[in-house]
């Protein structure tokens, strides 16, 4: 047995070098950025904000009676259904909005006075 034999390290390969140069520089990068994609997450979140709202608005069977803003402008739950799912939505968005400024003011209030 020769010394040089025992020193070679054996290199595993599932392929088995069985790809050729093209195929092994497929994922060499393009130069290209890559796409932006906050505003498709903050469209889908709003679509599927949307379609919850619609599916609790359709789970209540009672006529309610709800206002935008002011008094004056009421609508009825069972005569105006949009009306009622955009309610919804918005009474949503406001939990939504008001849990994550209160994470933000927590986490710097947390930052500013640590212990």
């Amino acid at each position: 047995m020769n010394v040089d034999d025992e020193a070679k390290k054996v290199i595993w390969s599932l392929q088995n070098n069985k790809r050729t140069e093209a195929e092994r520089n497929v994922f060499a990068p393009t130069g290209k950025k890559p796409m932006n994609k906050t505003v498709v997450y903050i469209l889908s979140a709003i679509g599927i904000t949307f379609l919850m709202s619609f599916a609790l608005s359709q789970f209540s069977k009672e006529t309610t009676q709800f206002c935008f803003l002011i008094d004056s402008y009421c609508f009825n739950s069972t005569e105006n259904p949009i009306a009622y799912t955009f309610y919804i939505f918005m009474n949503l968005w406001i939990l939504i909005l008001g849990i994550g400024i209160a994470y933000l003011i927590g986490k710097k209030l947390g930052n500013k006075f640590k212990i």
